[in-house]
């Protein structure tokens, strides 16, 4: 079976529509989940770290929307459009909120399916077909007619489970990640926010504790003091400073597309901040032509700290491998610290007061972030940075920070050979086929010279 069919012909599609919306007084504390875009991962999968609640008697109103395993999930409106989950567990109760879809009683595999709508043609179909307007959506009708190319139910079969192994890698890995993230954070915290960094053994002779040397500094009885600036007290020995005695504070460009230049160039934007959890990715970013001495004016460095100004005000990110010419769009400010020792405690910092950083934030259409907000805030830190502590703290995330960065590195590759097999499977280019006793393999029907390249 070869053959090109409808999805309104392979499954069902529910949305929750008209009377069905609902407010946020059916919202509750617990209960069955309510699944919507923002519970859907940038990487096509299901995050209910963050999912809402619904009440007995809204989830009881609409069955036709109850979601059960291998059922799909698909944005459908706003500027996340196309995101895309196939529900691979068992989640407990759950329905859908108005701004996603619902893909039930497939009739092929389901993972086949999500590997189309995941690939370049589902997504390029489900984002190009939305009704143009301030809130892009698309229209249901028009998803019922979206093609999908189906060989033999063996194939779809192989298939899912070559996309159901990468995935669940992925998956993985991101969680690996979200795991060493928050260890790196919890370190930071008890360091120097509870102030529980190891004591020194000339700190612990000094409060006349010699065994206390190595304990945490201030549950050991390590000297405080109470300092106006914070309104709060801090290790002795310890100052306060401004932000911007640290390094420079600039503006991303603002550029004009019609008036390129001849020189290539690789942008940071404020999505991928908001793609990114600590590392943004360059792989990904959006390349343009200006004049050379614009670039030279808005280079990144391993120096650099990352702080959206609006969009996701305050959002604060660091950069890795990097290419030649990286520089940063006119919607975030770059910290350039002259000191590379204190970037990761800066950083930790920013990521620390991300939520007062927009609280404090102004502006009438759009809340931002300015430098003249970040230049004021104040950190406390040891007088001396060359402190043990600091250097301490380094030896303990610069691991972890590289830890992040291979494992980064391993999903986008995994990601580019998927995408780069996904045309080709689905058009009958690259079929997989089980050997009697062998594992699967690839069988190059079409291109048998064609070999995957990492971009």
């Amino acid at each position: 079976m070869n053959e090109i069919v409808y999805l309104e012909d392979i499954c069902k599609i529910q949305g929750r529509v008209g009377w069905k919306g609902y407010t946020v007084e059916d919202l509750t504390d617990k209960g069955p989940w309510v699944i919507g875009a923002n519970d859907i991962t940038n990487y096509h999968q299901l995050d209910l770290s963050k999912a809402k609640h619904i009440t007995r008697e809204k989830f009881e109103e609409s069955p036709e929307i109850k979601i059960e395993i291998n059922d799909i999930l698909i944005v459908k409106v706003g500027n996340t459009i196309g995101k895309v989950a196939i529900i691979k567990d068992d989640i407990g109760e759950a329905c859908i909120n108005p701004n996603t879809v619902l893909l039930k009683k497939c009739k092929i595999d389901p993972y086949y399916l999500y590997l189309v709508l995941i690939s370049p043609y589902g997504q390029s179909f489900l984002k190009n077909n939305s009704s143009a307007s301030a809130q892009p959506a698309l229209n249901q009708t028009t998803l019922k007619k979206m093609q999908i190319y189906l060989p033999s139910s063996d194939e779809q079969k192989r298939v899912g489970n070559l996309v159901r192994f990468v995935n669940n890698k992925i998956e993985l890995n991101h969680k690996i990640n979200a795991e060493l993230e928050a260890m790196a954070k919890t370190l930071y915290d008890y360091w120097f926010v509870q102030f529980d960094f190891p004591m020194t053994k000339e700190q612990a002779d000094e409060i006349g504790k010699p065994a206390a040397a190595g304990k945490p500094y201030k549950s050991s009885g390590g000297k405080m003091v109470y300092n106006k600036e914070l309104k709060r007290e801090i290790p002795e020995g310890w100052e306060v400073y401004n932000l911007d005695e640290f390094g420079s504070f600039k503006n991303g460009i603002n550029y004009d597309p019609s008036d390129p230049g001849n020189t290539n160039a690789q942008i940071i934007n404020v999505r991928d901040i908001s793609s990114s959890s600590i590392f943004i990715s360059t792989n990904e970013l959006e390349e343009i032509q200006l004049k050379e001495k614009e670039v030279k004016k808005y280079l990144v460095s391993e120096n650099s700290i990352i702080i959206a100004r609006s969009g996701i005000p305050g959002a604060t990110r660091l950069i890795n491998d990097y290419k030649e010419n990286t520089i940063f769009c006119g919607f975030i400010i770059c910290l350039n610290v002259e000191d590379i020792n204190l970037k990761n405690i800066l950083f930790f910092y920013l990521k620390l007061i991300e939520r007062a950083m927009t609280n404090q934030s102004a502006g009438t259409i759009m809340k931002n972030v300015s430098q003249g907000t970040l230049k004021e805030i104040k950190i406390a830190l040891p007088k001396d940075f060359k402190n043990n502590i600091i250097n301490k703290f380094n030896a303990f995330i610069n691991p972890i920070f590289q830890k992040i960065s291979l494992v980064n590195k391993e999903n986008q590759q995994l990601t580019e050979l998927r995408d780069w097999l996904l045309p080709m499977l689905m058009n009958g280019q690259v079929t997989l086929r089980q050997a009697q006793g062998k594992p699967e393999k690839l069988d190059m029907a079409a291109e048998p010279n064609s070999k995957y390249k990492s971009s």
